[in-house]
């Protein structure tokens, strides 16, 4: 489709549905399209823009997506920005949809009509104001949304849905095989590539991107790879990728960060944060509704600033059970949970955040610059 007339694909809300929360809570909207029921573990997320980027983000894999903004829609879709091949959100929550004929060239189909032919479930006309206060009372729910009269089989199904605590949701997004990514030509002539080992939990395309960007050669191999295997390729650098679920369910992931910890440098975001942290011998829990936005403030301890970042996280490293030289030099602003660990006798560090940003704010992209220097000067 090119795009000149996406009004004609756009999938008008279809009928009554509701979303209801696995405490009985019911929130009333209206289906989009012919796909009507999803569930899953229902989040909101602040962010104003990039809700293609949102869905396809596999972070979100396994959960219902509210928008708190009110308004989305509005630039179509364009699968230049997607950040897995396929949207990655179990459903999606609009205050309301936009309809009228998406207003940026780039657009190659509404996002109604992009969320139907992609099977996600989604409903509008909620009232995202009431739902976004519930949760942050009462913390993320689990919840369906369904056309289902019956109240009593809606709210069970919202209770059979799987708890976030101990699911491991990497297995499901992660790549089954190796595969290669090689940094674009010409942009560092005089450099052999860096050999960099990519760990998949569901990682951004973004992320990829940056990487390459810093003439890095990725090996990008499935979360559950053997150290072994990993090895074999002699690798320079190790990249934790970002991914969904519970990080201490993991545990093939952090075996492989423990036997290359110390071996070469390390980095890790979001999931491959709080797995670095398990792998130091910390110990992870559930924050009450997680940190979903592109505002979040994180103080840079040793620099005396502040960072505003993307954020998408349910899970966090708990700062009192790591041992003594691991150290956290960022925190959140909003609510003082951990945001950044270093490592004071190893060349290894991560972040809780995104600093690829994709999309939201480039106030932390120099993180991957620093991973650069970590593998190019090793003994600095």
């Amino acid at each position: 489709m090119t795009g000149s007339n996406p009004r004609a694909e756009a999938a008008a809300p279809t009928g009554e549905a509701t979303l209801t929360l696995d405490d009985g809570a019911v929130f009333p909207g209206f289906a989009v399209g012919e796909v009507s029921e999803a569930e899953g573990e229902v989040i909101f997320i602040t962010a104003m823009s990039g809700y293609q980027e949102v869905l396809t983000d596999p972070s979100y894999h396994g959960q219902i997506v509210v928008f708190t903004t009110a308004h989305v829609g509005n630039y179509g879709t364009n699968p230049g920005v997607n950040q897995a091949e396929r949207p990655q959100a179990a459903g999606v929550v609009f205050h309301e949809l936009w309809l009228p004929p998406a207003v940026h060239w780039a657009s190659e189909r509404d996002l109604s009509a992009w969320l139907g032919l992609n099977g996600v479930g989604a409903l509008t006309g909620v009232d995202t104001r009431a739902l976004t206060l519930h949760l942050r009372t009462k913390g993320a729910r689990n919840g369906v949304i369904s056309r289902i009269k019956d109240p009593i089989e809606r709210l069970r199904r919202a209770e059979a849905v799987p708890s976030m605590n101990g699911l491991d949701l990497a297995q499901r997004v992660f790549t089954k095989k190796p595969y290669k990514m090689r940094p674009p030509k010409g942009l560092f002539p005089d450099e052999a590539p860096m050999r960099v080992a990519v760990m998949d939990f569901g990682v951004k395309r973004s992320i990829l991107d940056q990487l390459t960007s810093l003439n890095m050669d990725l090996t990008v191999w499935p979360g559950d790879a053997p150290p072994a295997a990993v090895q074999g390729e002699d690798p320079q650098g190790l990249f934790l990728a970002n991914g969904p679920g519970d990080p201490a369910a993991c545990d093939y992931a952090v075996k492989t960060t423990r036997h290359f910890l110390g071996k070469i440098p390390v980095f890790g975001i979001c999931l491959g944060h709080q797995i670095m942290g398990l792998a130091a011998g910390g110990t992870t829990y559930k924050l009450p509704f997680g940190h979903h936005g592109l505002n979040h403030p994180v103080e840079l301890v040793d620099e005396n600033r502040v960072l505003i970042t993307s954020q998408n996280h349910g899970f966090c490293v708990d700062p009192d059970s790591l041992p003594s030289n691991v150290r956290a030099n960022m925190w959140n602003l909003n609510d003082q949970t951990v945001e950044g660990l270093e490592w004071s006798d190893l060349p290894a560090f991560c972040v809780q955040f995104h600093p690829e940003a994709s999309p939201g704010p480039h106030d932390s992209r120099g993180l991957f610059q620093k991973f650069r220097r970590m593998i190019k000067e090793p003994d600095a």
